[in-house]
């Protein structure tokens, strides 16, 4: 079926676009699992918002606390800190572990949300995450469809990570996939980049994914994405 806009009316109207990212990364993870040899481990892991992360401590004040956290846990207490204002920018990513002398991220999937373009710093936050991923050698595929801003997050990728001036993209089909594989090839350190866009309307594209070595698995965007669309009754 022919990409729809999930981000402005009618398709608005019925079924919000973070419920159909969240379906979306679920139909890829299924797809997946099927796929991959069984050393492998395919999970969504989703947030949106300022929401944190379950391993990231969340403090709460209550009333006459002096700004201490309340815990059933009471343990030593640091010297009080400098807060500054941060960035914690949404997931609705698939990862994809390998299960090989322990547990080991092997690659990402990230299905861009209106919240990682929505300014300066959640794009630098977003570039920042891809960026540390493929320095620790974890492949990652990103796949935009948000229509209703244009920020293109490739583009913040490729001036981050300083790739050469020709990788970024022309504004016009302005939705993309974008995949990253980090390599060393004669003790070069390198990142093949493969690109496919589209517009509203068009058939979704299928992605290298790399996992291990020269091992790569095909993400089929198009047939998730129907399969999501199925689930929700999306026309």
């Amino acid at each position: 079926m022919p990409l729809l806009d999930h981000f402005r009316s009618p398709v608005t109207d019925t079924i919000q676009w973070n419920t159909v990212l969240a379906v979306w990364a679920g139909s890829i993870a299924d797809s997946l699992t099927q796929t991959v040899p069984r050393e492998f481990q395919v999970r969504e892991h989703l947030k949106l918002g300022s929401g944190f992360e379950i391993d990231i401590a969340t403090l709460r004040h209550s009333p006459g606390s002096n700004g201490s956290a309340t815990s059933k846990h009471s343990g030593w207490q640091p010297p009080p800190a400098v807060a500054v204002p941060a960035t914690f920018p949404d997931r609705f990513e698939v990862l994809v572990f390998r299960e090989y002398g322990g547990r080991h991220l092997v690659a990402a999937i990230e299905l861009i949300s209106p919240g990682n373009k929505d300014d300066d710093d959640t794009r630098r936050a977003f570039a920042t995450k891809v960026a540390s991923y493929l320095h620790e050698g974890i492949s990652v595929l990103i796949v935009d469809v948000v229509t209703e801003r244009r920020a293109n997050l490739h583009d913040e990728i490729v001036r981050l990570m300083k790739m050469p001036d020709d990788l970024r993209l022309a504004p016009d089909p302005p939705l993309y996939a974008a995949s990253y594989r980090p390599v060393i090839r004669e003790t070069h350190p390198e990142i093949d980049v493969w690109v496919n866009q589209f517009n509203v309307g068009d058939a979704l594209p299928t992605m290298p994914l790399r996992l291990i070595a020269d091992y790569f698995v095909p993400v089929e965007l198009e047939a998730s994405y129907m399969a999501a669309c199925r689930r929700r009754r999306i026309a």
